[in-house]
């Protein structure tokens, strides 16, 4: 049990870093290639890295190799940046590689995970980073392909080291609960990227904002196991919404609602599993199928003073009621904690 433990932790961090390294290798291909210059080929990598997630989590609970898939997926990365490829094949081999490796590094965190949500928030708060890295320093892309190739030469023998745990069991739920949560998902990313930040510029700003995201989303698994995702999300969402739709023009409050957000990313990621805990690389893939159309719409708008207040407010007060909601369906057999991962 020891040893096992231990293995997953040495795992988990492994997947960590690969997070960042695929995210900073990706970001570093796309802005450091004629890529950047093409608006096309940005959404092109988006949607494949991100709306094909939930096509990879079908494929990935099927095969069930997620060590072995997340080791290709890596590689595929380090080719796409490395080899000399036409502009729309690079960006074929990055975002699709990326989409399997989040869904397989997901898949092994969630059946890694013995019923909690911390190590969720670990897995995929490092990504933040990598984007921001890989993106304001292309430069670094020779760097991350270098560590990213030697993090897959681990992955296979670490992930075989490390077996995955029996299914939590949960009561019976209905095909809403996944349904209202993607949805919570999407809607949320809508009322976030809708707002606009003017005190975001330069690099100094980018990489304060990029550590509270980082710090939100490592910590709200955690938070989860201490207080319940109930109490989790009350904590996070309501103070989120007023500071994020009223506070956004100055840099202290505006920070403390994008941590503050951020809390619920592997709250809401667990709580997928928890509702289809046979499928978790399917779980894994909806919620991030549904955050790039949402940031893509969100991100589309130009609303401006109660118009965006009411769209802040009313989309993440959907968020709080779709996780209210699905604790309570999915929690509700009275054998099981209620207000506490288990």
């Amino acid at each position: 049990m020891g040893r096992g433990c231990a293995d997953s932790k040495r795992l988990l961090g492994l997947n960590a870093v690969s997070h960042l390294l695929v995210d900073g290798l990706c970001a570093a291909t796309v802005f450091g290639s004629a890529a950047a210059a093409d608006v096309n080929m940005i959404v092109l990598y988006n949607t494949l890295a991100f709306s094909t997630q939930c096509l990879a989590g079908l494929a990935a609970d099927r095969i069930r190799k997620h060590g072995l898939s997340a080791a290709i997926s890596m590689l595929l990365v380090v080719l796409g940046f490395a080899l000399p490829l036409p502009i729309l094949a690079r960006i074929c081999c990055i975002g699709l590689g990326n989409s399997v490796f989040h869904v397989a590094g997901g898949s092994m965190t969630l059946e890694r995970s013995r019923g909690k949500a911390g190590a969720l928030g670990v897995f995929v708060a490092p990504g933040a980073i990598g984007v921001t890295l890989g993106t304001l320093w292309p430069q670094l892309g020779t760097v991350f392909a270098i560590l990213l190739t030697l993090c897959a030469i681990l992955e296979i023998p670490l992930s075989r080291s490390a077996p995955a745990e029996r299914n939590e069991q949960t009561a019976e739920v209905s095909l809403l609960i996944p349904v209202l949560l993607t949805a919570a998902v999407a809607v949320r990313a809508v009322g976030g990227s809708a707002v606009h930040f003017p005190w975001k510029v330069g690099i100094p700003a980018a990489l304060v904002m990029t550590g509270f995201v980082f710090l939100g989303k490592t910590l709200g698994g955690f938070v989860c196991d201490r207080i319940g995702a109930r109490n989790s999300a009350w904590l996070s969402v309501v103070p989120a919404a007023v500071l994020i739709a009223f506070c956004s023009n100055w840099m202290v409050p505006a920070l403390a609602g994008q941590f503050l957000i951020n809390l619920t990313m592997p709250v809401t990621l667990w709580l997928l599993y928890r509702a289809m805990p046979e499928a978790p690389g399917f779980a894994f893939g909806l919620a991030a199928s549904a955050l790039w159309p949402g940031t893509v719409l969100g991100g589309l708008m130009t609303l401006t003073g109660p118009a965006l207040w009411v769209c802040v407010v009313v989309s993440f007060c959907f968020g709080l009621w779709a996780i209210l909601y699905s604790e309570k369906k999915i929690f509700e057999r009275k054998d099981e904690p209620h207000e506490k991962a288990r």
